[in-house]
């Protein structure tokens, strides 16, 4: 797959069959389009291009939103990677841009820089300035510009009855388990692995604590959850915090992570850690004592769903 920042770096030696999109959380659903993407492209002797963008339009349109997104942007890439498609094109969403014409946008981003002669869209599909142009305008401009449109129907995208909205929703839950479903691959958190206050060492847990730098990136709600990551080149399983740690004082949002069977310093890595199934609310227990009992269940909890689920 060729990475292109912006539609103006784009290069191909082909016509090519294009679909758009934010493409948050890459879920089920779009993975449906994506492989409609690349199968008509292979088809066609052409070279099959996602379109997307970044800033999340909403981020610049309607920035009291404070929308948090499943991916940040090199995660959506990365899974992008593995879905088959020859191009990338990330194009930068800026006020600018916003207020490009519908018949604008068609003609000097999808016709003369793109070169589509097939777009794949949803039949709910809105562009242009203040999203005015729906399907029927594109299936115009295909017939001006020659180019086909191929509308994925209200039937199909219910048909898998999921959307980024709901994948929020759930990991905000904490319901990680319905999340994954939807995606079809595990909601992970990447970050770099940074000094903590040491508390886990003297609890006979010592933990990587993740830094996110990407503000917009959602975090799940707080509590204890198992998860999974590859350490150079090794799968380890373990447990993740995410809350304050009130037992202990804590006032600041962390991310903790302890990984079973794992001696190795991890200080300046950076990780990428799966959340597999969430075990429990955060809670402020009356003792450290209280809090280490429990912490023992929550790694004989983990150990047992490792055990039924991932090991043979």
């Amino acid at each position: 797959m060729e990475i292109h920042k912006g539609a103006s770096a784009f290069k191909s030696d082909k016509p090519t069959v294009v679909t758009i999109g934010t493409f948050d959380g890459v879920h089920a659903g779009h993975q449906k389009i994506i492989k409609r993407l690349v199968d008509s492209a292979r088809a066609n002797n052409l070279e099959s291009v996602i379109l997307t963008f970044f800033p999340h339009p909403r981020m610049v349109l309607q920035k009291e939103s404070g929308i948090k997104l499943i991916n940040t942007i090199e995660e959506r890439t990365d899974i992008l990677e593995q879905s088959g498609i020859d191009h990338l094109v990330i194009h930068p969403f800026t006020m600018q841009f916003s207020r490009l014409t519908a018949r604008e946008f068609v003609k000097e981003i999808l016709v003369e820089k793109l070169r589509a002669k097939k777009v794949i869209i949803g039949y709910d599909h809105r562009f242009g300035r203040n999203r005015t142009a729906n399907i029927n305008d594109l299936k115009k401009f295909g017939a001006e510009f020659d180019f086909e449109v191929e509308e994925i129907t209200r039937q199909d995208i219910e048909e898998v009855a999921v959307s980024s909205t709901k994948i929020r929703t759930a990991l905000e839950e904490g319901r990680v388990e319905k999340a994954n479903n939807y995606l079809r691959h595990p909601f992970s958190l990447k970050g770099e692995v940074v000094k903590g206050r040491g508390l886990g060492k003297e609890f006979n847990y010592p933990t990587a604590n993740i830094n996110i730098a990407e503000d917009y990136k959602l975090i799940p709600k707080n509590g204890v959850y198992v998860v999974r990551s590859v350490i150079e080149g090794e799968t380890y399983f373990g447990m993740m915090s995410i809350g304050t740690n009130p037992t202990v004082g804590g006032t600041s949002r962390t991310i903790e992570s302890f990984f079973f069977k794992l001696d190795k310093d991890l200080y300046g890595k950076r990780l990428k850690i799966d959340l597999l199934i969430r075990i429990r609310d955060e809670k402020k227990f009356n003792s450290v004592e209280e809090l280490k009992l429990a912490m023992k269940q929550d790694e004989a909890f983990s150990k047992q769903y490792i055990k039924d689920n991932y090991v043979e």
